[in-house]
């Protein structure tokens, strides 16, 4: 009695153990749950990453127009200006003596005149009197004009070497921010000397790229600023011009990027600039996962199993996508390890 009861619980465990096993066995080739996605190649674009300088589209200079000494200069680096403000002055002793040597001829040269007109009243009187030939009155009517004449060019050059001396208020050329001071007051100056830079026109990002990618970047192509303390405004913009010259094997381009200001000139920033598109396999976020420092998406195999495959991936644009450049190919198909949203 008690081997029939042994050998009926040795069977029952089998059978136990049979169905357990036959049970599982679909499990696992039941479909995931699960968003899936097949990867294919898509467009991406390519970039470059550049060093890229924040100026402005043009830079004036404020230049002295005579020669002396800049006795006052009322800006410093900083500050704003407006077109055609007084920023210093020049002032040259000589114009000074000039202009008062002027003076004496111009007084001697209005004797003279007041001279020729009285001369010629009193012959004009004789002449109506016949005393005087015609002869004698154009002789005195040319002189006096010749006296005129003579006077009016004194007051001319007086006028002239007056003007000179106006000329030696620095102007501001253009409307901007003072980037620069190149001399100090009370310092000697000459004709065309620079006393100051001035930022003019609107803010820019200046870009210089290898000249064997002069031909790949067009105007319109995007730029993305790495700089993470730049306002979220100032962070992508789009290129303006290219400049049709390679000066060291670099060409120059600009890029407008809304948000910039003039506050930093000069500042370098890292800049990703747009030359061209590749094929590429993209994934949103949600089909990679992160552990202990690797990446991994869930690939579906054709008999419904589904298996962690490490992958390398790099960013792109679209903060929620990924580009995979290795692990798995076009044509596989992924399940997302996370929901969307």
């Amino acid at each position: 009695m008690k081997k029939w009861t042994l050998m009926a619980a040795v069977a029952l465990t089998l059978s136990a153990c049979g169905g357990s096993e036959e049970s599982r066995t679909p499990a696992a080739r039941t479909a995931p749950a699960g968003e899936e996605l097949v990867l294919t190649s898509n467009a991406l674009a390519d970039t470059k990453t550049v060093a890229g300088e924040i100026t402005t589209r043009d830079q004036s200079q404020a230049r002295a127009r005579i020669p002396g000494l800049l006795v006052a200069l009322s800006v410093r680096e900083g500050d704003r200006v407006s077109r055609g403000q007084q920023i210093g002055r020049v002032v040259d002793d000589r114009i000074g003596f000039e202009t008062r040597a002027y003076d004496a001829q111009v007084a001697a040269a209005e004797a003279e005149a007041t001279r020729a007109r009285a001369d010629l009243t009193r012959i004009q009187d004789l002449y109506d009197h016949n005393i005087y030939a015609r002869a004698r009155l154009d002789q005195a009517v040319a002189a006096a004009r010749a006296a005129d004449a003579q006077a009016a060019a004194a007051r001319a050059q007086r006028g002239a070497s007056a003007s000179m001396a106006g000329q030696g208020a620095i102007l501001a050329p253009a409307a901007g921010r003072v980037l620069k001071v190149e001399v100090t007051a009370g310092s000697a100056v000459s004709p065309g000397m620079s006393i100051a830079t001035i930022t003019a026109g609107p803010p820019v990002l200046r870009l210089e790229l290898p000249e064997s990618l002069a031909g790949q970047v067009k105007p319109g192509a995007r730029v993305l600023l790495a700089a993470d303390d730049l306002p979220a405004e100032a962070r992508q913009g789009q290129v303006t011009q290219v400049y049709p010259a390679i000066v060291g094997g670099r060409v120059q381009v600009d890029a407008a990027v809304p948000g910039l200001t003039t506050e930093l000139v000069g500042r370098r920033v890292a800049a990703s600039i747009e030359i061209g598109q590749r094929q590429a396999l993209t994934v949103p976020r949600r089909f990679v996962a992160t552990r202990y420092g690797l990446d991994y998406v869930e690939v579906v195999s054709p008999d419904r199993r589904r298996s962690a495959v490490p992958v390398q991936t790099a960013p792109t644009d679209d903060p929620d996508t990924l580009e995979i450049l290795s692990g798995v190919r076009a044509g596989d198909r992924l399940v997302a390890t996370r929901t969307q949203g």
